[in-house]
């Protein structure tokens, strides 16, 4: 892979089937808009129990991003239970919710979000200090290096590539150390050529055991998963294997 180190497991992987275990039994996310009420998510089970690559597959307002805010824990249900890591958020304060987010998920966003005023090194230490791990400085440049930007240190956002952007993102969402890793449309502003190699990150996670959850509309990414779950006006309409398992990333055409 041009310009990558060979992806290796994050530093510190505190993975294991308690912490990467996902339960959502009925869930409901319905906001009101006027004198509408939009069913974002409408009757959601999904139980994810083990390390694995997942894809969440669905077209704008399918709910798929919704369901990503309800397991990182960054939105409530409107009806139904939501565990994470075997932990009970439904009825958690906005405290606890923090708490288990902060131990056990991290977020990569499409849009990168990264501190503009930091450098790369200081954006992936912010992760491990937020996660309150040892030693959150050399944490981030072992991680930096595990993702092919050890010589990007002291490079600022606007210094680097869009593919280079994303992987700060990546090594920040790693340097927490969390089981589960939540990705929202991570390749979506990217060519496909860097679109793949964050796949391959990603994957690369998966393997090493955490759970990675993808979300996204591009059809062709739910090819490499472990599982795919589709859903369609905020129902899951299929949960499934890619036929024949998954694909190998370098197949992918898009």
């Amino acid at each position: 892979m041009e310009g990558v180190a060979e992806p290796r497991p994050a530093v510190d992987a505190r993975a294991g089937s308690e912490g990467t275990r996902i339960d959502l039994d009925g869930v409901c996310r319905y906001f009101q808009v006027g004198d509408t009420v939009v069913k974002a998510l409408d009757d959601v089970n999904l139980h994810v129990d083990e390390s694995a690559f997942v894809v969440a597959l669905g077209a704008s307002g399918s709910g798929k991003t919704t369901l990503l805010n309800l397991i990182g824990s960054l939105d409530a249900p409107t009806a139904g239970t939501v565990r994470l890591a075997g932990v009970e958020l439904t009825t958690a304060s906005r405290a606890e919710r923090t708490r288990a987010r902060r131990s056990t998920v991290s977020f990569i966003f499409q849009s990168f979000n990264l501190f503009p005023g930091l450098t790369a090194l200081e954006n992936v230490q912010f992760g491990a200090d937020v996660a309150g791990r040892d030693a959150p400085e050399t944490v981030a440049r072992q991680v930096l290096e595990s993702v092919g930007l050890g010589d990007r240190a002291r490079h600022f956002a606007h210094q680097l590539s869009g593919g280079e952007q994303q992987r700060v993102a990546i090594a920040r969402a790693l340097a927490t150390g969390n089981p589960i890793l939540l990705a929202d449309e991570p390749t979506g502003e990217l060519d496909f050529h860097t679109g793949v190699q964050i796949l391959e990150l990603l994957r690369a996670q998966a393997e090493a055991g955490k759970t990675v959850i993808v979300v996204t509309h591009n059809r062709e990414i739910s090819r490499v998963a472990d599982r795919v779950i589709e859903l369609s006006s905020g129902r899951i309409v299929a949960d499934h294997r890619p036929v024949g398992g998954p694909a190998a990333i370098a197949d992918l055409h898009w």
